[in-house]
């Protein structure tokens, strides 16, 4: 017999495809009472990234307040993702939106951070889209397929579709 499906863990890179995967979580979520707990990773900066930023901003509280404000523009794009999600589904799957019971981005290497949260949260399933860019990447994409590859949970990579219906918000320009 397999295991129950009670907590969800969703993953997000924010591309068109997440919002596309996200469907499937809550799909999932509703077949089998399952809880959904959201994810972003924000990749950890480079040494030569953190170089770099130590180079042009010599001020440390500077520097933090910049680390910080990714961590933010992230949190920002992920919950204008979900509120447009939830504008554009169908009526019926409003009850839905109760049985996500976390929504976090944290900084960190993407993989390891996914594999982590979700032996920390005891989840049963994670949910991810496959990349959108190039060859070997548009069927999974490096973080996906490591995940799959390193996962003890079943993990549900779902493809792009031939043809992403538009729902994502309108992006903001700066």
């Amino acid at each position: 017999m397999l295991p129950e499906v009670n907590k969800i863990l969703y993953c997000t890179d924010l591309s068109k495809n997440a919002s596309y995967a996200f469907k499937y979580a809550v799909y999932l979520a509703r077949q089998t009472g399952a809880e959904i707990h959201i994810l972003k990773v924000v990749e950890e900066l480079s040494s030569d990234e953190r170089l770099t930023l130590q180079s042009y901003i010599l001020n440390q509280s500077s520097r933090k307040e910049f680390l910080h404000q990714r961590l933010n523009h992230a949190r920002d794009q992920l919950q204008q993702r979900l509120d447009h999600f939830w504008d554009v589904i169908a009526p019926q799957e409003q009850p839905m939106r109760s049985k996500i019971i976390g929504c976090e981005v944290v900084e960190g290497y993407p993989t390891q951070t996914i594999l982590k949260r979700s032996r920390e949260l005891n989840c049963d399933l994670i949910v991810m889209g496959a990349h959108e860019k190039g060859w070997f990447h548009t069927l999974l994409g490096s973080v996906a397929k490591n995940v799959l590859r390193e996962s003890r949970i079943p993990t549900l990579i779902v493809p792009r579709p031939e043809k992403v219906a538009t729902t994502e918000p309108a992006t903001q320009k700066h």
